[in-house]
């Protein structure tokens, strides 16, 4: 059966399937981190000591993600992708056992390869199993349900430690990777062969191909724009994310409750701009319009926080706005590095692509941290605003590489 005469039914179960594998990744990206006070409490360390954990994960995860994709390429998404979800289950479970701060170390690398293989596999999957007329809308439930993971987290967590304690909540956290993982054994045994047939562009995805001819389609103008694109969307938002509560309390002599609120604003908001991208990049094929006024409309609106310039709550209206504009982008983005692909190549680019996201939040929390000790919060949100800027630049490339190819196959 062809792609797109797959009926509606199928696609919504691929998309589900794949989307809580998402919801999973991002789950499981906060599970430690939402539990930062109780293991300080037990290992009696100290916080930059427990910062290290989410960093060898994200490290780890996006050196990674290349050879991720490899592996899809060679071996399927779908193997892959239960294999590393496997993988990141146990070692969060294996963390229950730790008596000693140290072990943590070993356990957050072998998390980060489990994590490293979520978006190759997923938007192999997708991009290969999806009608392409309902593709925008399910990159855009891809991401939906990565927001809602990172959502579910610190309240789970935070709520099974205080019932019981730390180590049971990360048990739980492994028994729900596991349950995915048994619901892809059941519902998508469809899914086995889901790998695009290689073309002439990609010749050789299914076997052994030469050092120099990777290296010529990941170091492409149009990949490593994209590759990029990511590096500096990651940034901004890990920069919203970890220390714009922060800023905003030093800037503007907020509450900290008030200026946590303004973060949750701006998650929900860009949930709601997920969904909404998704519908119209299904009506459209000009993504690349739709990621940078997206991302035009989101850094003119931060700016001016920045600068101090937005006067008391209607910071929330600024960042939801925002986070609306931002995150309309996701399904377009997702469609971009998709026209960017050779057929037969999605695994090796999504791997190397998507890979930017977790290099991206690896330097960020650093570099605004540093700004934060040396007195100087605004430049928390001016170096947000300067990463949505430089997304656009990289959006415009892609447009400029893609464009001559799409003529010249027109003109045939």
């Amino acid at each position: 059966m062809s792609v797109a005469a797959r009926p509606l039914g199928k696609d919504i179960t691929v998309a589900g399937l794949v989307g809580l594998a998402h919801f999973a990744s991002h789950f499981f990206q906060l599970v430690l981190p939402s539990l930062i006070l109780f293991l300080k409490a037990d290992f009696a360390v100290q916080y930059t000591a427990l910062g290290l954990l989410p960093t060898l994960l994200y490290g780890t995860s996006g050196l990674a993600q290349t050879p991720a994709g490899f592996l899809v390429d060679r071996f399927g998404a779908r193997r892959v992708l239960l294999s590393g979800l496997t993988l990141l289950s146990l070692a969060t479970m294996a963390t229950a056992l730790a008596e000693a701060y140290w072990v943590l170390l070993p356990l957050a690398v072998l998390a980060g390869l489990g994590n490293s293989v979520f978006h190759p596999a997923d938007l192999s999957i997708l991009t290969s199993r999806i009608d392409p007329q309902r593709l925008g809308r399910a990159y855009g439930a891809h991401a939906l349900c990565g927001n809602l993971g990172w959502a579910a987290a610190p309240i789970l967590m935070v709520g099974i430690a205080h019932l019981y304690d730390w180590r049971a909540a990360v048990v739980v956290a492994g028994m729900i990777g596991l349950s995915i993982v048994a619901l892809f054994l059941i519902l998508g045994q469809d899914m086995a062969e889901e790998a695009e047939p290689a073309g002439p562009e990609g010749a050789g995805a299914a076997e052994t191909v030469s050092i120099l001819r990777n290296l010529r389609l990941l170091l492409s103008p149009n990949i490593v724009s994209c590759f990029l694109y990511f590096c500096f969307l990651a940034a901004a938002l890990i920069g919203v994310q970890t220390f714009g509560p922060s800023a905003m309390t030093a800037l503007y002599d907020l509450p900290v409750d008030t200026a946590a609120l303004a973060l949750t604003v701006f998650l929900v908001c860009s949930a709601t701009g997920v969904l909404i991208g998704a519908i119209a990049a299904d009506r459209t094929d000009r993504h690349d319009l739709i990621a940078i006024c997206g991302m035009a409309c989101a850094a003119i609106l931060v700016l001016p926080i920045a600068l101090g310039l937005t006067p008391g709550l209607l910071i929330m209206v600024a960042l939801g706005a925002a986070g609306i504009a931002s995150g309309m982008t996701t399904p377009s983005r997702d469609m971009l590095v998709r026209a960017a692909t050779p057929r037969g190549a999605s695994g090796r680019v999504f791997g190397f692509v998507y890979s930017g996201l977790d290099l991206g939040s690896t330097a960020m929390p650093v570099c605004v941290g540093w700004m934060m000790d040396h007195g100087r919060p605004d430049g928390v949100f001016i170096t947000v605003c300067a990463m949505l800027f430089l997304t656009m630049g990289t959006v415009l490339l892609v447009r400029a590489n893609t464009a001559p190819a799409a003529a010249v196959k027109s003109r045939a």
